[in-house]
């Protein structure tokens, strides 16, 4: 799909074509489709951004809850169950995987959300680790955090739609 593409689309449209960008958070396109034409990528996603930072924290705390734990083996996005078995999570072994899932429970217990991490690139390795070094943030300062993870994820699905 083309810039041009997308700029000329209506909002219906455009919100059918990039309303997963944020998981289950089609409100995020919806908003951006005001600020058309997008020059770029690098627009659209400053755009698409913009929305969420200008969002509620109510309405950016459901955009964190709803992506799905690391890991998880059921209820997960196309995009979600791609990007989390390029980083091999649907790979671990059980020792492994009963670690994640301890974690997660331990994470979104004191945070009130799901960890987010954009595992493109990254390892079992990696997002361990990050995940042991997030848990000694407090909440106020983890927010932020997790929304930066989602605008990350959100870019690698961008640059992986948008030619």
């Amino acid at each position: 799909m083309t810039l041009d593409h997308l700029n000329a689309l209506d909002r219906a449209s455009f919100v059918n074509q990039l309303g997963w960008i944020f998981e289950h958070s089609s409100w995020v396109a919806e908003r951006s489709w005001e600020r058309r034409p997008f020059a770029s990528l690098d627009a659209l996603h400053a755009a698409m951004v913009e929305e969420v930072e200008h969002a509620t924290h109510e309405e950016q705390l459901a955009l964190l809850c709803a992506h799905p734990d690391l890991g998880a083996r059921a209820k997960l996005s196309a995009a979600s169950a791609g990007e989390q078995a390029g980083a091999g999570l649907n790979q671990l072994n059980r020792k492994d995987y009963d670690t994640l899932q301890s974690m997660n429970s331990a994470y979104r217990q004191k945070f009130g959300f799901p960890f987010l991490y954009a595992v493109k690139g990254n390892t079992w390795e990696d997002i361990s680790v990050a995940l042991v070094v997030r848990m000694e943030n407090d909440p106020e300062e983890e927010f932020p955090i997790a929304l930066f993870e989602v605008f990350r994820i959100a870019r690698f699905r961008l640059e992986g739609i948008i030619q």
